[in-house]
């Protein structure tokens, strides 16, 4: 399999429209061509760990209430086209992700990032819910098959919270201004949402190297 290093944040829309045209494109081939691995970018490294209102930060952002509407009616139709329902109203409050990146690396290390990745997209974009909150977090690991008490204790101790900052700190150092970021085989660079045909079109170029083809 060739390595595919994904650097997103839990809270970009943009990932999850771009997770989801990725594996549209994989479903055209056998599995194993991507081993996958997700990696942290903070789009609001200084955000507070309570966040902050969702409209609040919106049209601050985006230069009053017209240019938000204009940029997440965008989205919106982009995610549509996809495939995907995000229900923007539902979303109160803009978290900090920290915690959530720190639920990714775990998830990492029992095998099961995607999982959690995909729980915690849904979870933000289509339920609403607050991914900084511990309960929601602890939630979507058990749902992704880790321990839900083992997620809890950690949660509630500093471990992994300073690493996960100065990770998503090197991001931006190496260069990744905007998620998401799609690195393959730690050479080639395929930045932002592409759609699925400019995944297969790719893919076709490399899938010699796997030794693999193309379902037809």
């Amino acid at each position: 399999m060739i390595h595919l290093d994904i650097i997103s944040d839990p809270i970009c829309p943009w990932c999850f429209i771009g997770k989801t045209r990725l594996e549209q494109a994989l479903g055209q081939y056998p599995e194993g061509v991507f081993d996958i691995e997700w990696h942290p970018f903070m789009l609001n490294p200084d955000m507070p760990d309570e966040g902050m209102d969702r409209r609040e930060y919106v049209e601050t952002k985006f230069g009053g209430p017209q240019g938000a509407a204009a940029v997440y009616g965008q989205i919106a139709e982009a995610a549509r086209a996809t495939g995907i329902e995000i229900d923007f109203d539902a979303i109160r409050r803009t978290p900090s992700t920290l915690d959530a990146h720190r639920l990714i690396h775990w998830a990492g290390i029992e095998g099961v990032q995607n999982a959690v990745v995909d729980g915690l997209f849904r979870a933000y974009f289509q339920q609403g819910l607050d991914i900084s909150d511990p309960e929601v977090l602890a939630r979507i690991a058990a749902d992704a098959g880790m321990d839900r008490d083992v997620v809890t204790r950690l949660l509630a101790q500093d471990v992994d919270r300073q690493g996960i900052r100065k990770r998503a700190a090197l991001a931006r150092e190496r260069g990744v201004q905007g998620v998401p970021c799609f690195i393959i085989d730690n050479d080639r660079v395929v930045q932002g949402a592409h759609p699925a045909e400019t995944w297969v079109q790719l893919i076709d170029r490399i899938l010699p190297a796997t030794g693999q083809a193309r379902n037809r």
